[in-house]
């Protein structure tokens, strides 16, 4: 073999690899990047966390098959990550639409796949909600709850602008105040917010558990999460989100999940 066809052979396995323009309907530099394994590894994780399973058919699945060709062909490491999803970061949101639950999964702030289902509510619910609904209390779970409910779902990630926009209309709702109340939960998440931009190691920031333990005990009034108070807390979290997403066991997730015990219990 001559040592002109070696890197043509290489070049070859590069042409062989499976995009991600390839497996789904995406644009600009994603679509021109090989599936990587860590990616697919992500997304299985965020939707396990989010449905309970992989997605049969999900982009998990498919991007699972797609790295393993690509790794299989020498085109990618094992360990490799593609910029888009180390950076932009793998999500999964969802929104409720006439009863259904519409998944949509997204790679560095672009939707690869959308679904709808209609799931069972133990594999959407954070385990605090279904014992505040199993306790037989009146009235509902409280948006003040659902806060709390947080705390124990993502009480470890650091507080960002979308968590603070979030916990802010939260609060908004839940004592019926047009501002925020001083010195509640809101404005300490904003501080949060702000101090966390400026800083650099994650061990060092504030995190959603230190804002909202006990969060239905900080709020001068409280109420019922209702289907309406979670569409607020969902648009709130994603319009102040760069890739325009929520996080999958966030404070919308658990409004959302309180919202849906409570108009089932009705």
């Amino acid at each position: 073999m001559s040592h002109e066809e070696q890197p043509r052979r290489a070049e070859d396995h590069k042409e062989e690899a499976i995009k991600y323009g390839d497996v789904f309907n995406v644009q600009g530099e994603l679509a021109s990047k090989p599936v990587a394994p860590m990616d697919a590894v992500m997304m299985q994780k965020a939707e396990t966390a989010m449905l309970g399973h992989t997605q049969k058919g999900g982009a998990a699945a498919a991007m699972q098959s797609a790295a393993a060709k690509n790794e299989r062909g020498g085109v990618v490491g094992h360990g490799d990550m593609s910029k888009a999803a180390g950076e932009g970061g793998v999500s999964i949101t969802e929104i409720d639409v006439e009863g259904k639950r519409v998944i949509s999964e997204s790679i560095g702030g672009q939707v690869v796949e959308q679904f709808s289902e209609r799931a069972p509510l133990s594999t959407i619910t954070p385990p605090s909600l279904v014992q505040d609904m199993s306790s037989g209390r009146g009235g509902g779970i409280t948006i003040g709850e659902a806060l709390e409910a947080t705390a124990l779902s993502a009480g470890k990630k650091p507080v960002e602008w979308s968590d603070a926009a979030a916990i802010q209309a939260a609060e908004v709702r839940a004592t019926g105040r047009t501002n925020i109340v001083p010195g509640g939960i809101a404005a300490a998440a904003q501080s949060a917010a702000t101090l966390n931009a400026r800083t650099v190691r994650d061990e060092e920031k504030t995190t959603l558990g230190d804002i909202l333990v006990d969060a239905a005990s900080k709020l001068p009034s409280d109420r019922a999460a209702t289907r309406r108070d979670a569409e607020g807390v969902t648009a709130a979290e994603m319009r102040n989100d760069s890739s325009l997403t929520t996080h999958p066991t966030g404070v919308a997730a658990s409004v959302t999940a309180a919202a849906r015990l409570n108009q089932s219990n009705n």
